[in-house]
């Protein structure tokens, strides 16, 4: 295994006393820090990584952290297939036998997650699946036994009913506009693949996605999974997305209106269509190697309840480096996604050990390759140090506003868990509120390292300000929207989300002043917090039961 080289501190920084106070000046040095040049982007699998892992495990040694991994170790080991496409020999769509070549990046995105030299797909039929949701619980199936097997899966993002009217079939039968898992492209390749489909492409449109098409092509052609073991892997051989107005041409080829598919899609009783005429085409070398990269796990061990676990979790990994922007940056270094988290768990972590030992362990995860899908907190999940069973919550920080104190805050995921009347109480303490998330067709609780945790039935609690306009002090909502747009629309995974002399952090700090209170007082009680009913994961909860007693 790799050793790191424990770093307590850059750029002549000294490390201050230890109190139980949430402190700006001290996160604005450790983002400053996480996102310099010295770390190169903190991409996974790189020097950058080596030299981050060595910060982290250095900064919770000052702090008088134990390591929190297996056998005395501060890290978990984590193989990642990394994949890269090259320049496609053919990638298009072939109509009555002409292939039609779509240009990579501007028409259709797409990557891989199987270690193949080259992906060929060969005049393979296309199928229209709607929404592509098999949910028998809520009495909806939009395959209707239809096989994939060899095909290419055409799919909407989001779900049924995020565009339906009060009149149509689909109307509320998925929470309206606030998402669930099957509205998440992750969700759409998965159950594609489970169906044995060798392809999938999903229809974009920024509303129902959340994001615009600059964000979909972000990770230029890479990709990443978990390394699998033989037969578990993926049967896509090419898993994308294509452009509105590619869409919209596609569906004419094949003598199909594509807003009255979308409508027929809100229908229960919609049939997948094989798009006649129409085949996919793609033929495209590929780089692939697998990367061993790494979680960073530290704890306090409880002093009466050891095997009991309060976990904090933030994300360490960024996009390494890419085309310069109109300033000539390359490094997308990730200051509020995730370097602001990470700092916001070293206060944590300082808050807890400037108090009496907690009574159940408090346990801290920077997770690796959450950019990449969340495939660090995923790994972890899969073998986890500590059993989810006993897990008493995860409270995971993702992305913060930085344009000062605010009288709310923003709540993602409605009607998930208990935690939410603690967010509720402890915001109060502070005179605050608790909004709920303004854009929950946005999807942002299946979008952040806690997911990993949540689908396994653990009570989690996202701390994310991009989920809403916060009610600012100075400006109020339309200021807070105005820095939701902003960093939305031009610095999310982008050079330009770097640290500036215009951040205020004092909005922070209450928010991780929040999240360090909701998991103190849990980590000194014997209360499990209780999944409500309607959360899709409380059945899981519920059949570990016996485990907590």
């Amino acid at each position: 295994m790799k050793r790191f080289l424990p770093v307590a501190c850059l750029c002549a920084l000294a490390l201050p006393a230890l109190a139980a106070d949430i402190r700006s000046d001290r996160i604005a040095e450790s983002v400053k820090t996480m996102t310099s040049d010295f770390f190169e982007g903190r991409a996974p699998g790189t020097v950058g990584e080596e030299r981050t892992v060595g910060y982290l495990i250095g900064q919770f040694q000052a702090l008088g952290l134990e390591p929190g991994g297996r056998e005395g170790s501060w890290v978990q080991p984590v193989q990642l297939l990394h994949t890269r496409l090259g320049e496609p020999t053919r990638l298009g769509l072939e109509v009555d036998g002409r292939l039609q070549p779509w240009r990579r990046g501007e028409e259709v995105y797409v990557s891989t997650v199987r270690g193949d030299d080259r992906v060929v797909i060969d005049r393979a039929p296309l199928v229209w699946v709607g929404y592509g949701v098999h949910a028998p619980e809520r009495g909806w199936d939009d395959y209707k036994g239809v096989d994939l097997a060899g095909k290419v899966a055409v799919f909407l993002v989001n779900d049924p009913d995020f565009e339906a009217t009060a009149d149509e079939p689909a109307a509320g039968r998925f929470g309206g506009k606030a998402m669930t898992y099957y509205g998440r492209w992750t969700y759409k390749f998965e159950e594609a693949s489970r169906r044995g489909a060798i392809g999938a492409l999903i229809v974009h449109d920024a509303p129902g996605a959340g994001y615009g098409w600059n964000v979909v092509t972000s990770p230029q052609g890479e990709n990443y999974d978990i390394v699998r073991a033989p037969g578990k892997g993926s049967t896509l051989a090419l898993q994308g997305w294509i452009s509105g107005g590619t869409a919209k041409a596609l569906f004419e080829a094949a003598d199909l209106d594509l807003a009255a598919q979308r409508r027929a899609a809100r229908r229960d009783d919609f049939r997948p269509v094989e798009l006649e005429k129409l085949r996919f085409v793609a033929e495209v070398p590929v780089e692939h190697r697998v990367v061993l990269s790494h979680n960073v796990l530290a704890k306090i061990p409880g002093s009466r309840h050891p095997q009991e676990t309060v976990f904090y979790g933030a994300h360490w990994d960024a996009y390494g480096s890419g085309p310069a922007d109109a300033q000539s940056r390359t490094l997308r270094a990730g200051a509020n996604d995730d370097a602001l988290g990470v700092a916001g768990l070293f206060e944590i972590a300082r808050a807890f050990k400037a108090g009496t030992p907690p009574e159940r362990s408090v346990v801290f995860g920077v997770w690796t390759a959450e950019e990449r899908g969340l495939l660090g907190s995923e790994a972890y999940a899969l073998d986890p140090v500590y059993p989810m069973e006993t897990t008493v919550a995860n409270l995971t920080v993702d992305v913060l506003q930085t344009r000062g104190k605010a009288r709310d805050v923003i709540l993602v995921g409605v009607g998930q868990s208990g935690l939410e009347d603690d967010l509720a109480r402890f915001a109060r303490a502070q005179g605050r509120t608790v909004t709920p998330e303004s854009l929950p067709e946005r999807g942002l609780f299946f979008r952040a390292d806690h997911f990993s945790f949540a689908k396994r039935g653990v009570p989690v609690l996202l701390m994310m300000g991009l989920a809403g306009a916060s009610d600012l002090v100075e400006g109020g909502r339309e200021a807070g929207q105005a820095w939701v747009d902003d960093y939305t629309g031009r610095c999310y995974h982008q050079p330009c989300d770097a640290w500036g002399p215009d951040w205020n952090l004092q909005g922070a700090v209450d928010d991780i002043a929040l999240l360090h209170a909701i998991g103190d007082e849990l980590a000194r009680s014997r209360r499990w917090p209780a999944l409500r009913e309607g959360s899709e994961f409380r059945p899981l909860r519920e059949a570990s039961a016996a485990q907590r007693r």
